[in-house]
């Protein structure tokens, strides 16, 4: 029996039944192939239907070429997206999910570097997008977008989608009508509530007319609570009621952010849980037909549990949880939701390749988006069951370790340490960040299910591996930080100027509570990502006076992928952190006398008093087997083969894996 009884059971809309609350939200996930959804793009989505969501809602299609934002959207305005669309939505529907498609207009926020097109907006307002402006409607272009929002739902209708949501959310089209922050009009489009609605009122008419009472209509709003000018939840409520109101909107999710707030429209760990319930709570009280469905932040069966039993939505929006887990629902109807892998929030490998125009990835689940040549999170049984050891217990050898487990080897995975999780458990340790340590706890859960012989503290020479005399050997040993203090931006020097000078300690020392550091500290980093950033934290925290150096142009460069920077420098900036951008350390001066410090772009210096210096540099790998051992064909994986972010470890570790 499911200990999520409300969370699972089922809702009607529009006579289309859907299997229980959980919904695979829209997103971008840039699958797109030439325009068109092609293999990626239906294994995907088929993969969270096969997993057990509710209902699917599928990418936004563009609905006119003046509201494009993405490489990897669907074409706009061509009805060849119909057949291509009908095999998605036919294996989905088959796996017992309802699929909806959403549409949208982004109105003056486009990608001219996509489109070629001027952006079309209620007032010809500047775009958040870019540094561009956009260009006010006439009444004319307002009926042309009309039309082309009709059409699109025809479209999605005839290639099989049980329902269209139309995106009002995040400073879209829709709602920059609804603002009079970006709605100047003077006309019957604009001034009044009833003027600055009759875009949307008309638009759902419209659908509702052209694709029957049958049709699912679903609208996407959110709350920026950040910003006077957004609409706060009481005008947000009156909106929806308004809209409520016809009849023809079947359901409402709220999520959070806009162009103007954008890390809360997917946010990162920094961000609480249950961003929008309180909005979703209010509009509740206020619609008499449609159903809400509560987003923004919502990644576990517990929490969406919490929610639909509390009032506060009918339905929840999880959308990295399935990412990270596509069998969330399944699992959680078999009353194994313990077993369901934890999203870490970190929005590395979704939002973080979405932002650079790829295809979206996971960290902790690397099938995702390879579905079609993986087979999703379900592995083929191995022909031969054989001994297998794996060197190392960090995220490399722990996925390792776990799929050759589910595949039937027999596996014996020693760790030197006394707990698993490497360098990640110290990452873990950083404030907010105890996702990393959930996941942790999820892999030994899982490693004892599967029988995984997991041996801790135990550091294995190359007579005690032989002796093991295993069938196959992966080796995960991991990476060391540089002990040189080598910096990327000054490779006339191998080594820290002045690193004999000692109190120079690095990240993971810091992190290990092994490094002894007075009040002033600087620390370098190099990277720009969590690695530096979190480590400034936790030390700020901890009460010492922290002076960030970094040879990047902005603190945190590497986190702007995720839509983290900003939170990342002002939460340091709330505790005393100074920044000092575009400088390297050119001498540490040692003994209390601190650092020396140039400028990349003057060369100008300047000294830093401080008693300790921290390197958040890149790491060397640690192989101190593979050369000795070359006769068993080791396989080296993760930081063992090249130092990286966790993502690519994890990767390396499922990738061997499904190869044994």
């Amino acid at each position: 029996m499911t200990r999520h009884p409300r969370l699972m059971s089922p809702l009607t809309l529009r006579g289309e039944t859907l299997r229980n609350r959980i919904v695979f939200g829209a997103h971008t996930n840039n699958m797109a192939e030439d325009g068109l959804p092609g293999a990626r793009t239906l294994a995907y989505l088929r993969e969270r239907a096969l997993g057990g969501a509710g209902m699917v809602v599928c990418e936004p299609v563009p609905a006119h070429r003046t509201g494009v934002l993405t490489r990897g959207n669907y074409r706009h305005e061509d009805d060849s997206i119909i057949p291509a669309f009908r095999k998605v939505t036919e294996a989905v529907r088959a796996e017992g999910a309802v699929i909806i498609q959403q549409i949208y207009h982004v109105g003056g926020h486009g990608d001219s570097d996509l489109s070629f097109q001027p952006h079309w907006s209620p007032s010809g307002r500047p775009s958040y997008h870019d540094a561009d402006g956009s260009h006010a409607m006439s009444e004319v272009e307002i009926e042309e977008l009309l039309a082309a929002h009709v059409a699109a739902a025809r479209r999605a209708q005839q290639a099989g989608f049980q329902g269209v949501e139309i995106w009002a959310a995040y400073n879209s089209l829709i709602d920059q009508f609804w603002l009079p922050w970006s709605n100047r009009r003077e006309d019957r489009w604009g001034g009044s509530l009833e003027n600055r609605t009759r875009f949307s009122r008309e638009l759902i008419e419209g659908v509702r007319r052209a694709c029957g009472e049958d049709f699912i209509l679903g609208l996407a709003i959110s709350h920026d609570a950040q910003y006077s000018v957004s609409l706060q939840a009481e005008a947000l409520c009156e909106i929806v009621a308004l809209h409520d109101a016809t009849g023809h909107v079947d359901y409402v999710t709220c999520g959070a952010g806009s162009y103007l707030d954008f890390a809360r429209i997917i946010p990162p760990f920094t961000e609480p849980d249950t961003l929008t319930v309180p909005v979703t709570q209010l509009l509740k009280g206020v619609v008499q037909h449609a159903k809400i469905t509560a987003e923004a932040g919502i990644r576990t069966p517990d929490t969406g549990e919490q929610v639909i039993a509390s009032g506060a939505a009918d339905l929840v929006s999880i959308v990295r949880g399935q990412i990270a887990d596509p069998h969330l629902a399944a699992k959680t109807a078999a009353g194994q939701a313990d077993r369901v892998r934890p999203c870490l929030s970190c929005n590395q490998m979704c939002w973080g390749r979405r932002s650079r125009d790829y295809w979206i990835s996971c960290v902790v689940n690397p099938s995702s988006g390879r579905e079609w040549e993986w087979g999703g999170d379900r592995f083929t049984p191995a022909e031969t069951p054989l001994d297998v050891l794996v060197v190392g217990a960090g995220p490399a050898g722990l996925e390792a370790a776990r799929v050759a487990a589910i595949r039937g080897h027999r596996v014996v995975l020693a760790e030197a340490q006394p707990q698993i999780g490497g360098q990640f458990r110290l990452a873990g340790q950083q404030p907010r960040r105890a996702q990393i340590l959930d996941l942790l706890d999820w892999y030994e859960r899982e490693l004892t299910r599967l029988g995984v012989d997991l041996r801790l503290n135990s550091f294995l020479d190359v007579d005690a591996i032989r002796a093991l005399g295993p069938d196959r050997l992966v080796l995960a040993t991991g990476s060391l930080p540089d002990d040189e203090g080598f910096q990327r931006w000054l490779p006339q020097h191998d080594q820290l100027p002045g690193l004999h000078r000692g109190a120079v300690h690095s990240a993971e020392a810091v992190m290990r509570r092994e490094a002894r550091l007075g009040a002033e500290v600087v620390l370098y980093d190099e990277g720009g990502h969590w690695k530096g950033i979190g480590t400034a934290w936790h030390l700020a925290e901890a009460g010492h006076h922290v002076t960030l150096v970094t040879p990047d142009a902005m603190v945190a460069r590497d986190l702007a992928r995720t839509a983290a920077d900003g939170p990342a420098r002002a939460a340091l900036a709330r505790r005393g952190v100074r920044f000092l951008t575009e400088h390297v350390i050119a001498e540490w001066l040692g003994n209390g006398a601190g650092a020396r410090v140039a400028s990349l772009l003057t060369g100008e210096e300047q000294t830093i008093p401080a008693s300790a210096l921290v390197m958040a540099t890149t790491n060397r790998a640690f192989d101190p087997f593979s050369e000795d051992l070359a006769d068993l064909n080791p396989q080296l994986i993760g930081d063992a083969a090249a130092p990286r972010l966790a993502p690519f470890a994890f990767h390396d570790g499922r990738k061997i894996a499904r190869t044994l």
